[in-house]
C-alpha cells in the first residue's frame, strides 16, 4: 500500500539558501520555508511583521526579508515550541532590541565643549517655548470666512396670519 507523507517534517530543510531574487510567489516560499501556502497566509493573519506586497493580480509577492521572516517564524513555531502568541512577543522583543536608541547626549556633555554648546542651546530653545506656551491666549486673529457672508434673508411668509381673520356675518352664511 502507498505510504501517506506528513505534511510537516520534523527537521528543517539542510542549506536551504534563498535564492538573489527581487520578489518571490507563495509556492516558492512555501518550498523554502518547507510548509504548505495556506500556512503562510494564516501567519500573514498572525504576524503583523510578515506581510508580503499583494501585485496588481493581487497575487503575494514576497521579498526576501519576508522569507526570512518566514523561516524565523517556523523556527520560533516548530524548532523552539512558542506557540503562536509567544512567537508574536518573541518578535516583538527582537525588534526592540535591534532599534538603535538614541543617545540624549547629557552624560557626554562635560566631555566635549561642542555637545555641551549644543545643549545649553537646546535648552534656552525649551525654555522660549515653555514661555511662549505658558502665556495666556489673548488677541488671537478672527478666523477668516472662506466664502462671503451671505446677505440676510428675507421674512419667510407663514401661514400663520392667513387663519387668524374674523369672518363677517355675511361670510359666515356661505
Amino acid at each position: 500500500m502507498a505510504q501517506h507523507q506528513p505534511i510537516r517534517r520534523s527537521s528543517p530543510p539542510s542549506g536551504a539558501e534563498i535564492p538573489d531574487k527581487l520578489y518571490f510567489r507563495i509556492g516558492e516560499v512555501a518550498r523554502l520555508v518547507d510548509v504548505p501556502a495556506y500556512v503562510l497566509r494564516f501567519w500573514e493573519s498572525e504576524f503583523p511583521n510578515l506581510k508580503p506586497h499583494k501585485g496588481g493580480t493581487g497575487q503575494r509577492l514576497y521579498r526576501r526579508r519576508d522569507v526570512e521572516t518566514a523561516l524565523r517564524i517556523k523556527s520560533l513555531l516548530y524548532s523552539e515550541g512558542y506557540t503562536i502568541p509567544g512567537a508574536r512577543q518573541a518578535f516583538k522583543l527582537e525588534t526592540k532590541q535591534k532599534e538603535p536608541q538614541l543617545a540624549l547626549g547629557i552624560a557626554d556633555a562635560t566631555n566635549a565643549g561642542g555637545d555641551a554648546r549644543s545643549l545649553r542651546k537646546l535648552q534656552k530653545e525649551l525654555r522660549d517655548l515653555l514661555d511662549l506656551l505658558s502665556k495666556p491666549a489673548t488677541a488671537r486673529r478672527a478666523v477668516q470666512p472662506i466664502r462671503a457672508p451671505r446677505p440676510p434673508a428675507a421674512p419667510r411668509r407663514t401661514t400663520a396670519g392667513l387663519f387668524d381673520m374674523s369672518l363677517s356675518p355675511e361670510d359666515r352664511k356661505l
